[in-house]
């Protein structure tokens, strides 16, 4: 957990498609405390923090040490939303709130063909929601009090999510004595 009273670090994470970003603009705007969102993927590809790009998949390969490294200073700080499809990789005391957002497959499927993805990408981020490989790998890597799964379809279950997390944050707030 971080120790920080400038804001707590929240990782907003899921299979691509699930609206970690637009949550995470949302939670931006409607905090209590200043929260700065780095939307990792995209971070990663500007500070050319990646070891190759994968043809096959459409994607880079994140190098993650140099990534954690560049990370490290701003987790510190505070005030922060991290927005990736994985979480595992984040060391444990960085977070002090893990939502993993779900989204009916059928759902997610339309949402990723609307992003162009191909086939393949579209087949394998489906499965992995199915399988709710990213909700597992939170589980595993976080304590269970952090960890908050949350449904994503569309704009009353965003705006529902944003709420809570907001309330949330007035409580790890309050209980910090925080007069941000």
């Amino acid at each position: 957990m971080s120790t920080s009273t400038k804001g707590p670090v929240i990782i907003i994470t899921g299979t691509p498609g699930t609206g970690k970003t637009t949550h995470a603009q949302l939670l931006v705007e409607e905090s209590p405390v200043p929260l700065r969102h780095i939307n990792v993927g995209q971070w990663a590809k500007e500070r050319n923090l990646y070891e190759s790009y994968d043809e096959e998949w459409q994607s880079h390969t994140v190098d993650e040490d140099r990534l954690l490294d560049e990370l490290e200073p701003l987790v510190a700080e505070g005030g922060l939303v991290l927005d990736w499809h994985t979480c595992e990789l984040f060391p444990e005391r960085w977070a002090d709130l893990v939502v993993v957002l779900r989204c009916d497959h059928t759902r997610l499927w339309e949402r990723l063909e609307k992003r162009d993805y191909a086939l393949k990408k579209i087949q394998e981020n489906n499965e992995a929601e199915i399988m709710e490989v990213v909700l597992d790998e939170a589980r595993s890597s976080y304590a269970p009090e952090i960890v908050v799964e949350l449904k994503s379809e569309g704009t009353e279950d965003l705006e529902n999510n944003v709420a809570r997390i907001v309330q949330w944050i007035d409580v790890w707030k309050k209980d910090r004595g925080s007069s941000n």
